[in-house]
């Protein structure tokens, strides 16, 4: 790497790596605030929330690792202009496309790790997120319990329990669900319970069999406080709609390629456009970084970048909404978006063309 390039690509670390900090220490600070808020450390203890905070943290570093480094280009090279430092690199010969060269150096590897945390890392994550949650919520979904553990919330004031589960964990012996509301509490006891598999259109399922269901009124003005139920056969619907969500992000990439369905085919692409979307952010934040060394615009430059910034990320969010909803199909799928960013990308880094400009 040649003096120039290693100047530029220290001059973008330095805010990369400060702004990544305080906006990961933030993100960090909140989680960790609102886990002591709900009372985790009582329910799964101190260790295995710090486990929790680490994984959402790790979740997170999808969105916050495209932003950092985008705010981390505009401030470099926002400076730069502001001291002239890039007329005197002009001055020198050293090129547009130089630059654009020296910023690429950090942004590709940048964009690399971007694309191995939402591919591989963010999925692992989230499926060791979704157990710890399980636990913490304390919810019948057999998938995110192990047998011969309570789960339980103090908030939801749920307790289950399960005794035992076969390989496929789907079929189960003994399982007990207990929930306390205001007015009643409700016991339910089953000998044996599976879960079929899951048809789409359709909510999850859980099948219990010879078992009891215990409703306890809390008030004394109800005639009828206690009631028993015998059943043969109880079908139990489990509320799908965060927990298909969950499931679909907790779901390895190799398995999403081969899938489908409309959800599975955004939640995909999503995920290999990540290192794309983190590449053509920060290469768009070189011309808006542009000012006259004359007068300081900082503020205005910081104001469009944040606005170019947060239409990009919603028309990111709508695009994968599309394709989610079978409006788009799977190609253009994402895709053009993305597309359309780079050619806004060339032209604004590369306006005009010449000799000159793209001298070396």
């Amino acid at each position: 790497m040649k003096i120039i390039e290693r100047y530029i690509a220290r001059e973008l670390m330095k805010p990369f790596l400060v702004v990544s900090a305080v906006f990961t220490g933030l993100y960090g600070s909140f989680i960790t605030a609102r886990l002591l808020a709900e009372g985790v450390t009582k329910t799964l203890g101190l260790a295995a929330m710090l486990k929790l905070l680490m994984l959402k943290t790790v979740i997170a570093l999808e969105v916050v690792m495209p932003i950092t480094l985008y705010i981390a280009v505009v401030i470099a090279l926002s400076r730069l202009h502001r001291d002239q430092e890039i007329n005197v690199l002009r001055a020198m010969g050293v090129s547009e496309l130089r630059i654009v060269y020296a910023v690429l150096l950090i942004i590709i590897p940048a964009g690399i790790v971007s694309g191995v945390l939402s591919i591989y890392v963010r999925p692992s994550a989230y499926n060791a997120s979704y157990s710890l949650n399980s636990q913490l919520e304390g919810e019948l979904n057999i998938d995110r319990f192990q047998a011969g553990r309570f789960y339980g919330n103090e908030g939801s004031g749920r307790v289950v329990y399960i005794e035992a589960k076969d390989d496929t964990g789907k079929q189960m012996n003994h399982v007990f669900h207990f929930i306390h509301q205001e007015n009643r509490s409700e016991i339910l006891v089953a000998k044996e319970a599976h879960q079929p598999p899951s048809v789409a259109g359709q909510r999850p399922q859980i099948h219990l069999y010879d078992g009891y269901i215990y409703q306890l009124g809390h008030s004394a003005m109800q005639e009828k406080k206690d009631v028993t139920v015998k059943f043969e056969k109880l079908v139990y619907f489990i509320d799908s709609a965060s927990i298909s969500e969950l499931n679909r992000k907790a779901t390895p990439t190799a398995v999403l390629s081969n899938s489908d369905r409309p959800r599975d085919i955004a939640e995909y692409q999503w995920r290999l456009a990540r290192p794309i979307a983190t590449i053509l952010l920060a290469l768009i934040a070189v011309p808006l970084s542009r000012a006259s060394p004359r007068q300081d615009k900082s503020t205005r430059t910081y104001l469009i970048a944040a606005a170019v910034s947060a239409i990009y990320y919603a028309l990111s969010i709508l695009a994968q909404n599309w394709v989610m909803r079978g409006t788009v199909g799977s190609m253009p799928g994402v895709w053009w978006l993305h597309g359309l960013m780079f050619l806004i990308v060339l032209l604004m880094l590369f306006p005009r063309s010449g000799r000159g400009y793209l001298r070396k």
